[in-house]
C-alpha cells in the first residue's frame, strides 16, 4: 500500500518515480474497466470536483469533467463571464468560495504562472480541506497533460506490459514554441524522470538556450528534485537532423496568443523549417510515434496528411488516454491510499 504524499497537485517537477507509477498503474486499471464494458465505478460518489478554467479548453476540461463523472463524482462548472469576477471579486476570493460550497476538488486553468500555488496557500492557511488540481497555468506547467503524453508513448513502446522504464535511453524530439509551451516544460520533467533523452528542435526566438539547464535550474515553489538520475536535454535548430535519431515526436502548437513581440519572421518561414512533413519525417528509418496536445494548427505546425493519415499519429489515443490519466489524479487527490 503506497500513501499518495501530495495535498495538491501543481507540477511534475515534485513527482518522485513511485508518484509516477501510482498515477499510471490507476490509469491501467480505469482503462481495463472501460474496455470490459465499465464506462462508471462508484469511487467518488459523493465527491465534488469543481471545474474553475479561466482560459478556453476543449480537451483539458471535458476530460477531467468526464473523468470526474465516470468516478461518480459531482460536478460543478464555472462560468468566468457570468461570475462575480465581472464584479470585481478576485480569483482567490471566487477558489475560496467554491471551497466553502463544499468543493472536495478545484481543477484550475489560468494564463498567470503559479496561481494554482497562490491559491492552495491561501486554502491551507485558513484550514480548508480543498485539494487544488492544476490544468494548466500561464507558462508554468501542465501536469496532466505531461503525464497522459508519457503513458501514451508508455503504451505504444512496451506494448504489452505497461513500463515506464522502455523510456530509458529514448530520444524524443519536442518541436516548436517551448519557450511559451507549459506542455513542454511538463513533458521534460517527465520524461527525464525515467531515463529519455529530450531533443528541443525549434529557433532561438521559441527555444532559448537556458533549456539547456531546465532540470538544474530551481523554480519558484520547487521541492528538493526527487528523482536521483534524470535523462538529458539537448537543443538542435535543425529539424532535419535531429528528426534522423529521434524515437518519437511530440508537435507543440504555435501559440500565437502568448507571445510578445515578433518572434517569428513569418509563419510560412517557420512552417518550411519546422513544420512536420511526411518527406521530413522519412528522415527517419523507423516507424516513429507523433505526438501533438492540441489543439492543431494544420499545415503549420504538421502537415494534415501526417495527422490524417499516418499509422503512428498517436492524436487521438492522447485525448482518450487524457480520461484514465484524469480520473487517476483525482482518484488520488480524493482517497489517502492506493490499493
Amino acid at each position: 500500500m503506497q500513501i499518495w504524499p501530495h495535498k495538491h497537485i501543481h507540477t511534475l517537477a515534485n513527482f518522485s518515480i513511485q508518484d509516477y507509477k501510482s498515477v499510471f498503474e490507476l490509469a491501467k486499471r480505469f482503462d481495463a474497466l472501460k474496455n470490459a464494458g465499465t464506462k462508471r465505478i462508484p469511487a467518488l460518489q459523493g465527491a465534488l470536483v469543481t471545474s474553475l478554467f479561466f482560459e478556453a479548453s476543449t480537451r483539458t476540461k471535458n476530460s477531467f469533467e468526464l473523468a470526474a463523472k465516470r468516478l461518480s463524482a459531482d460536478v460543478q462548472t464555472f462560468a468566468p463571464s457570468s461570475s462575480s469576477l465581472t464584479k470585481g471579486e478576485t480569483i482567490i476570493d471566487t477558489a475560496i468560495t467554491y471551497s466553502a460550497m463544499g468543493a472536495d476538488t478545484l481543477v484550475i486553468r489560468h494564463s498567470s504562472s503559479y496561481i494554482t500555488f497562490e491559491i492552495a496557500k491561501k486554502l491551507d492557511a485558513i484550514n480548508s480541506k480543498t485539494s487544488v488540481l492544476n490544468a494548466g497555468d500561464g507558462l508554468h506547467s501542465h501536469p496532466s497533460q505531461g503525464l497522459l503524453d508519457i503513458y501514451t508513448l508508455i503504451k505504444f513502446f512496451s506494448k504489452k506490459s505497461l513500463s515506464p522504464e522502455v523510456l530509458n535511453s529514448k530520444k524524443i524530439l519536442i518541436i516548436g514554441d517551448v519557450n511559451h509551451s507549459r506542455v513542454a516544460r511538463s513533458n521534460l520533467w517527465a520524461l527525464s524522470a525515467f531515463g529519455a533523452d529530450v531533443i528541443l528542435c525549434g529557433p532561438k526566438t521559441l527555444i532559448s538556450d537556458e533549456f539547456n539547464n531546465f532540470l538544474t535550474t530551481p523554480t519558484p515553489n520547487q521541492l528538493e528534485d526527487p528523482v536521483k538520475t534524470r535523462g538529458s536535454i539537448t537543443i538542435c535548430r535543425s529539424l532535419e537532423e535531429s528528426i534522423k535519431i529521434a524515437d518519437a515526436v511530440i508537435v507543440l502548437r504555435i501559440q500565437k496568443e502568448r507571445m510578445i513581440g515578433n518572434l517569428l519572421s513569418s509563419i510560412d518561414s517557420y512552417s518550411l523549417n519546422y513544420g512536420l512533413t511526411r518527406e521530413k519525417l522519412s528522415l527517419n528509418s523507423k516507424e516513429i510515434p507523433i505526438l501533438h496536445p492540441g489543439p492543431i494548427n494544420r499545415d503549420i505546425e504538421i502537415s494534415s496528411e501526417l495527422v490524417d493519415q499516418y499509422p503512428n499519429c498517436l492524436i487521438n489515443d492522447q485525448v482518450k488516454n487524457g480520461i484514465p490519466i484524469r480520473m487517476a489524479l483525482l482518484y488520488l487527490l480524493n482517497k489517502s491510499t492506493v490499493t
